[in-house]
Parts: C-alpha cells; sequence; structure tokens
C-alpha cells in the first residue's frame, strides 16, 4: 500500500506512542492538588515547555485544544466577540477564500449568527493573498474590523502565504491577525513570536502525534471569549481536562517534527519532485496546482510534502477509486455533498474552471513515504487517467 494523504494525517510517530503508552496508565487530573494531579499537571507544563520551544512562542502563549478545528473556532469567534464588546463598531471579518473549513465554517457562521460583516481577501492564481490587498482592505474602514484569518499554508494546494509581511500590515491598524499553520508545523520554519501573528493554530495528528489534541498559540495581551465555559483552564479561554496522554505525545511529535523539519524538507521535498516528473511523464496534459515553486529561505512557493493535480476531463472521485484499487492512497482536496462533487472552493477562488476543478488529486507525503510509493504512482497514473477519462464527468 502506498499512503500519500499525510495531509489529512500522518502515522503516530513511534516516539510518540511510547510517550502516550507511558502516560495512559498513570492517573491524575492536573487541576487537582493532591500529589497524582501535581505529577500530571508537571507532565502537562513540561509538554508545554516543549511545544513552545518547537513553535517559538512563550509556553504561556501555548493553549492547549482538543485540535486544530477547536483552536480556529476559538480564535475566530473568540477574538471577534472580544474586539467587538471592546468597539461595538468592530463587525468586519477579513479572511482569504482557501481556508480550511474550520476557519470559513466559523466565519460564516459570525456572519450568519452574530451580525459580522464577512469579507474574503482575493487570492491570486496560485491562492495566495497579497499584503497590498489586505492594506486596501482594512484601509477601506480601518475602525470596524475585528480580525484578519490567514492560513500559514494551504492544505490542498499547498501554497505558502506571506504571514510575516500580512501581520506587519495587520499590526499597522492594530488588527489581530489569525493563521491556520496545521500544514506548515514541520514542513516550514513556524517561529510564532517573530510571525507577528495575534493567534495560531496547530494540531497533534498532523505532524506524528495522536488525534484529538491541538493548540492555539495566543499572545500574551489577548483574551478571546470563550467558546466552552467551564473550569476555567488555559489561561480561562479553554475549560476542560486536560488529556494528558495526548499533551504528552503531541509535545514529543512537535520537538521532532520541528528538529527533523529540514530534513522532511529536503528529502521528502525531494520525492515530491519526483512524484511531480512522474505523474508528468505519464499524465502530459496534468496542470500542477498551487505555487510551482518549492518553499526556500527567500521564496514562498509550496509546501515540501504536497503535489496537487488537475486532470482535464477527469472525475476526481473515479481517479481516486481507480488508484485505491491498486493500493495507492491520496484524496481529491474537494468535498462531497449528497453524493455529488463539488468543485473545490480554494480552486474556484483561483479561477480555476469549474469542470476542471473537479478533476483533482492532492498527494501529500509524510515521514513514511518512500521511493516505493512513489514508484507505484509513476506506473499506475497513466492507465488511471485513460479509463477516467473515457468515463467523462457525471
Amino acid at each position: 500500500m502506498a499512503y500519500l494523504d499525510h495531509a489529512a494525517t500522518t502515522p503516530m510517530l513511534p516516539e510518540a506512542v511510547e510517550a502516550m503508552t507511558a502516560q495512559l496508565t498513570v492517573v491524575g487530573n492536573a487541576s487537582s492538588l493532591h500529589a497524582a494531579g501535581r505529577r500530571a499537571r508537571r507532565t502537562v507544563e513540561e509538554a508545554r515547555e516543549t511545544l513552545a520551544d518547537a513553535l517559538g512562542a512563550r509556553p504561556s502563549e501555548v493553549v492547549l485544544t482538543s485540535g486544530g478545528t477547536e483552536a480556529d473556532n476559538l480564535a475566530v469567534k473568540g477574538l471577534f466577540w472580544a474586539r467587538r464588546a471592546a468597539d461595538p463598531a468592530r463587525t468586519r471579518v477579513l479572511a482569504s477564500p482557501v481556508e480550511h473549513h474550520a476557519v470559513l465554517d466559523a466565519v460564516h457562521w459570525l456572519g450568519e449568527h452574530e451580525g459580522a460583516t464577512v469579507e474574503y481577501l482575493a487570492v491570486d492564481a496560485y491562492g495566495r493573498v497579497h499584503p497590498e490587498t489586505l492594506r486596501a482592505a482594512i484601509e477601506r474602514n480601518p475602525g470596524d474590523v475585528a480580525l484578519v484569518t490567514v492560513m500559514w499554508a494551504n492544505n490542498e494546494i499547498g501554497t505558502v502565504m506571506p504571514v510575516r509581511e500580512l501581520a506587519d500590515v495587520a499590526a499597522e491598524f492594530h488588527v489581530p491577525l489569525h493563521a491556520d499553520a496545521v500544514q506548515a508545523f514541520g514542513q516550514l520554519p513556524v517561529d510564532f513570536g517573530p510571525s507577528g501573528l495575534a493567534a495560531m493554530t496547530v494540531s497533534g495528528h498532523k505532524v506524528g502525534g495522536p488525534y484529538g489534541i491541538g493548540a492555539l498559540l495566543l499572545g500574551r495581551e489577548y483574551s478571546p471569549v470563550p467558546v466552552l465555559h467551564g473550569g476555567g483552564q488555559e489561561r480561562h479561554v479553554r475549560s476542560g481536562t486536560l488529556d494528558v496522554p495526548a499533551v504528552a505525545a503531541f509535545a514529543v511529535a512537535g520537538r521532532i517534527a520541528a528538529e527533523r523539519r529540514e530534513w522532511f524538507a529536503q528529502e521528502i521535498g525531494g520525492l515530491r519532485d519526483e512524484l511531480i516528473a512522474a505523474v508528468r511523464a505519464a499524465a502530459p496534459d496534468a496542470l500542477l496546482g498551487g505555487d510551482p515553486a518549492p518553499a526556500g529561505p527567500d521564496t514562498l512557493g509550496r509546501l515540501p510534502a504536497n503535489a496537487h493535480f488537475t486532470f482535464p476531463g477527469c472525475e476526481g472521485d473515479s481517479l481516486l477509486l481507480l488508484l485505491d484499487a491498486q493500493g495507492i492512497e491520496c484524496s481529491t482536496g474537494s468535498a462531497c455533498t449528497a453524493g455529488v462533487a463539488q468543485p473545490s472552493h480554494v480552486l474556484l477562488a483561483t479561477g480555476t474552471d469549474p469542470d476542471l476543478a473537479r478533476g483533482t488529486l492532492r498527494f501529500s507525503l509524510g515521514h513514511t513515504t518512500t521511493r516505493a510509493d512513489i514508484e507505484a504512482v509513476a506506473k499506475a497514473i497513466g492507465p488511471a487517467v485513460e479509463r477516467a477519462r473515457s468515463a467523462g464527468l457525471s
């Protein structure tokens, strides 16, 4: 089997499994004051320090959550509510149209239920928001902007955003900028402090940790209104008993992801380039999505583990199932509603024709990817495209 859907989830690292297993039989609520509780609290705080070091943050800026979706909701809704409470005029939310649905749906909900005015920032053909676009949007009325949310790197097409430059623009107008960095962590140099962000989302199972654990990196000057109310854990913005085994495993995975980042970019990025060449050789009319340049010290480019293709005249689901039948697991990168394939909102935002946007595949590599996986794709993709094209678009 060739597993090439690491952007959806990547296998747990053995070191993370070991850390989690070691904590599963240890009793103790990290909020309790007795010895078992203090022991659990020490495990949590050591993990928090490890994560902060891996992410270029202060430990006090790491707010632990149940995953990326909760962190995105806390940032988007919580910052909106806090900013509006401080100044009722601040009801405008600026967002990129290529966000993960954890952000898009939260923004949409604010518009539907909380009176927010939602404005989507234009992106270029690579799906990138430019600083001048953000500046123009804020300058129309700086006094009504509640927050901005633009992801660090796109989960479908891999395009990297100019986060530092966007944060600089937002800071000029004293507007908080949130970035979903779920895909960027472990692949790019993600440093919360120097980024200038007000808030940043990361998730455990995308870097070799367990499901159900993530974090919102939150500047100490920001106090979003909680989405969950209860015991007041995590700076009183995220209540709930902490999952000590998951927190410990997430910290180990995060540390390793940060330590191995340069290796990952070089080795996995090299395999990704081989995969792109193989697909282009087998299907010459395949279109590479996102920024074609690799991310580097002086270039934004694309994530090193991402290869996104559009195959004219093909249905993405057909391609996926044809490859799956041969033991190759990837993704279409598009949503399905009531069994009817829908074009990717990311590609539509870049100006891609809706029919063309339905014929996509996303290959995402990870720490278990081998050259044999790439060779399997090279062998199977040509015949799969021919069969899918003969079936056409339904």
